[in-house]
């Protein structure tokens, strides 16, 4: 196997220091524009590559920015991937993706890896299952901006990027009331996330203020899957009165629950109307088009790229930020 390529094979090449090559390479205005060509291009020629750690080490900036995600798979996480992307490539920055999936000690690795990689920042949407966030606060003792998204810690210092879960809940229950429900429940996510207890409160408020009943049992917690959204409606359909509509907090638990109705006779929306939450893809192509919460995970992530680049550009004075993303309500046939 070939020895990597180094400046002083280049410096060998042309005759000159190794020094000299640094500077070129680096475009030390002391060295002149045709030795500088020079040496760009037998670099070019023997196939050198910088050592970017080196050079980080060296400058204190990797223009590289981490990003921790529950999980890349999900349609959600992906597209906040793409926005914060599209926002940092052309200011030069790259972006290194690691996932949690939902692990403590995995989201805890991840921080230490991409510190070992000399990040210039770090986004991150919390583990639902961590419990100790020290690892947060070896991140900020390093210097290095912290930006929530979605999910969030409330720290001192960090900035956040999130949709205003508790109007979202709020507008989609006031959405089913105006089409006619009454007996509305609720598929509620795991509650150690706030998001869950937001969308919660927007849903029990918007009954109160129509002056509607919420029955011992029309809230269910579970899983934000399909299989949850089905067992969740074997729970509803005991209860008397049945209700009439379902607003989930989970685009996939609202398939499980239509798939279910469907399974025991029931029609959506003549029966039970139904609202989901994120507008995934499969919502709209469904053969009964699902009534969505969008939330808008292009904006959150081109935003929170924003908000790092102003903190990076500012860094004498800390900036703390609490972006909130105003939720937009797709509607379609299963909730009219």
């Amino acid at each position: 196997m070939k020895d990597k390529i180094t400046i002083y094979d280049i410096a060998k090449k042309l005759n000159i220091t190794a020094a000299t090559v640094s500077r070129a390479l680096n475009n030390n205005p002391k060295i002149s524009e045709s030795t500088r060509k020079k040496v760009l291009a037998m670099a070019d020629e023997m196939h050198y590559e910088q050592n970017k750690l080196a050079l980080a080490l060296k400058s204190g900036k990797s223009n590289t920015v981490g990003v921790v995600v529950p999980f890349i798979d999900r349609n959600f996480f992906s597209s906040i991937i793409r926005g914060i992307e599209e926002e940092l490539y052309p200011k030069g920055y790259h972006v290194i993706i690691c996932q949690s999936q939902e692990d403590e000690q995995k989201e805890l690795k991840n921080f230490n890896a991409l510190l070992n990689a000399q990040i210039d920042g770090l986004m991150v949407s919390v583990s639902k299952n961590t419990k100790n966030f020290d690892h947060f606060d070896h991140v900020l003792k390093k210097k290095v901006p912290v930006i929530f998204f979605d999910r969030k810690v409330d720290m001192k210092g960090v900035s956040t990027v999130t949709l205003d879960d508790y109007k979202a809940g709020y507008e989609a229950t006031k959405h089913l009331i105006v089409n006619g429900a009454k007996r509305i429940a609720h598929l509620s996510g795991d509650w150690a996330l706030d998001i869950y207890q937001r969308r919660m409160a927007g849903y029990k408020q918007a009954l109160v203020d129509h002056n509607i009943d919420c029955p011992e049992g029309y809230v269910v917690k579970g899983q934000s899957d399909i299989g949850a959204g089905k067992k969740a409606v074997k729970k509803l359909m005991k209860l008397d009165p049945l209700p009439d509509a379902i607003f989930s907090a989970s685009d996939f638990a609202a398939l499980g629950a239509i798939q279910q109705l469907k399974e025991m006779g029931m029609r959506v929306p003549e029966d039970v109307k139904v609202v989901g939450f994120s507008n995934e893809p499969f919502t709209k192509f469904m053969e009964v088009p699902i009534t969505t919460v969008d939330q808008s995970p292009m904006e959150m992530g081109m935003m929170a790229a924003k908000v790092f680049l102003e903190q990076v550009k500012n860094t004498s004075v800390p900036i703390e930020k609490n972006v909130v993303i105003a939720p937009k309500l797709k509607i379609r046939k299963s909730s009219l």
